[in-house]
């Protein structure tokens, strides 16, 4: 039992329902499904082991996730920004490739292998192709290969067999709970869990997928109003940008019943701004990795509700909430130690879900199934709260210190838009503290007046020693922060 199930039983119920595409031109949960044993007959045909699939979210996707499914290999979304010689690395990394890219990304792959098709000309042949002869995936095989961002090292391929996905989707998604009308706004790119995430937790709930290729502020905005979006996920990059953009104005978006955001750590300022701005919406925080097949924390809209109205319990809007059922957590110190409750340590994670499988480097579990997120975190009166990656932390005059401890209060200045604390070589201290600002205005406090600042709310080791101000921090494409380059800007 495959992946492919997904769709066979969303067909089974509603095979007439919009599954994907706006009102006007969409494509209903049969004509998905046709298509995608079609699709599977022309995977099938060119003898493909592997399908890679570069390019922007769009229809096209769920259409190969399931051909890709019901011809029995896996799919490979590669980040379609990265450089013609990256991609070609990744992409030799794949037994018997078939390619379908779109236009934009065709050049930069001649060669790279047999078959390089557009994506155009997949559908095309797709539409002319009989269907592929129905099969059922073996649960431990293989159905998507996603590789890390590679901000803190070389990208590497994470295996996700069909056992894993399924197991998410029945444990934290209700078959057929979507409405008719709903529909969910999808801007996150398909190289990313969240993005291939969507595809099937969509699909499984029956839910209508409308594609955001290209994000802007008032084009989100747009489309959210335009199509009725009922949900919409993003990373905190966006959501500061649709913050920003209103400026104070209500987000006017009476159908958007919940709103979730992940995949980086979301400023506390900016998420109090967006709940004020979307009163009636409901917020999710999801917090999950490529290796644990998507989310393993949420925290909720009543949560969030209760912890803006609040004081006491605003802390936990910076919390990742509770582990979501079918997994387990755990912080363990250095020596593998268990904590206490409230102890800051690395967080282990264990579940049907979890892969931590690596390509060609096997499996990162311990001898007991647990996985090692390399996260710092803490757990607090049942809620995960993420301290940043354990490759970090700062060690200053032998102290450890959590880049996200300073960073959480830098936040709260008014003249910081964003921030970075970062650890730079020193020969007395090993590491000095440097926090690197993006500053709201062209007129804003000096480095000292925010150093001053700082070690009026945290202990003096924990006052960076230098502040710099820049125009804009290194991120990947899903807002997560690429400290190495921040590092080498700085120290250079």
């Amino acid at each position: 039992m495959g992946i492919e199930m997904v769709l066979d039983m969303a067909v089974s119920v509603h095979p007439d329902r919009l599954a994907v595409g706006r009102h006007a031109a969409g494509m209903t949960y049969q004509q998905l499904s046709d298509a995608a044993s079609r699709g599977a007959a022309v995977l099938t045909g060119y003898g493909a082991a592997h399908v890679v699939f570069v390019g922007v979210n769009g229809p096209v996707l769920p259409v190969l996730t399931f051909a890709a499914a019901r011809a029995g290999i896996p799919i490979a979304p590669l980040n379609y920004r990265l450089a013609a010689g990256q991609l070609r690395d990744l992409i030799g990394q794949l037994d018997r490739p078939v390619i379908v890219a779109d236009p934009a990304y065709r050049d930069n792959l001649d060669g790279v292998a047999d078959t390089v098709l557009t994506t155009e000309r997949f559908l095309e042949l797709a539409h002319s192709a009989g269907p592929a002869v129905a099969d059922t995936a073996p649960d431990d095989t293989t159905a998507v290969v996603l590789f890390t961002s590679g901000t803190t090292s070389a990208p590497k391929g994470v295996l996700l067999r069909h056992q894993h996905l399924l197991s998410y989707l029945l444990n934290t998604v209700e078959f057929g709970s979507a409405a008719a009308e709903d529909a969910t706004l999808v801007s996150t790119p398909p190289y990313h869990i969240a993005g291939m995430g969507a595809v099937l937790s969509n699909v499984y709930a029956g839910r209508r997928m409308v594609y955001l290729p290209d994000f802007t502020p008032q084009g989100w905005l747009d489309i959210v109003r335009e199509e009725g979006i009922t949900g919409a996920m993003v990373v905190p990059t966006m959501l500061a940008r649709v913050v920003e953009h209103l400026n104070g104005a209500p987000g006017d978006a009476p159908r958007l019943a919940s709103l979730a955001y992940g995949g980086a750590r979301m400023p506390q300022p900016v998420l109090e701004r967006a709940l004020e701005a979307f009163p009636d919406t409901g917020f999710v925080n999801a917090y999950g990795l490529t290796e644990t097949s998507s989310t393993i924390g949420v925290l909720g809209p009543d949560d969030h509700r209760a912890a803006l109205a609040d004081p006491a319990i605003r802390a936990r809007l910076s919390s990742v909430g509770r582990i979501v059922p079918g997994m387990q957590a755990q912080i363990r110190d250095e020596n593998d130690a268990v904590l206490a409750d409230g102890e800051t340590g690395l967080l282990w994670v264990r579940g049907a879900q979890v892969s931590g499988e690596y390509m060609g480097k096997g499996s990162a579990l311990d001898a007991d199934g647990w996985f090692p997120t390399r996260d710092q975190a803490r757990i607090e009166d049942g809620y995960l709260y993420i301290g940043g990656r354990a490759d970090d932390t700062i060690i200053r005059g032998g102290e450890n210190i959590a880049p996200a401890e300073i960073e959480d209060v830098l936040v709260q200045h008014g003249d910081v838009r964003e921030v970075a604390v970062i650890g730079i070589p020193d020969d007395e201290w090993g590491e000095r503290i440097c926090a690197v600002i993006v500053p709201n205005a062209e007129v804003h406090a000096d480095a000292d007046a925010v150093r001053t600042w700082c070690r009026e709310r945290l202990r003096g080791s924990r006052t960076p020693d230098e502040v710099v101000f820049v125009a804009e921090l290194p991120r990947t494409a899903t807002g997560k922060l690429v400290r190495r380059d921040l590092v080498a800007r700085v120290a250079g």
